[in-house]
């Protein structure tokens, strides 16, 4: 596993537990503020780990798909992907 992926891995660990932390500051009836605050922080790490995949992506997926004829493909898939993207 190279590193990009060990990153992302641990920024998800990461976010799991923030997560399952606000679920349970929500069950616990905690400051609205508080909680909007760490859904901020996880989404920051879900995008961290995000770009760390497509990161991967471009250097180890496509860079294959160069000497085996199928990067039009994968350029589709990644073009599509930056659309989503782009629609958030």
């Amino acid at each position: 596993m190279n590193k990009e992926k060990k990153d992302a891995i641990k920024y998800l660990n990461i976010a799991r537990g923030q997560i399952e932390g606000i679920v349970k500051m929500i069950e616990d009836e905690r400051y609205c503020i508080d909680v909007s605050n760490q859904i901020i922080s996880s989404i920051s790490l879900l995008k961290k780990a995000n770009a760390l995949i497509i990161k991967q992506h471009l250097h180890h997926c496509i860079k294959d798909a160069c000497c085996e004829d199928n990067l039009d493909i994968k350029l589709d898939e990644i073009s599509n992907l930056l659309e989503k993207l782009m629609n958030k």
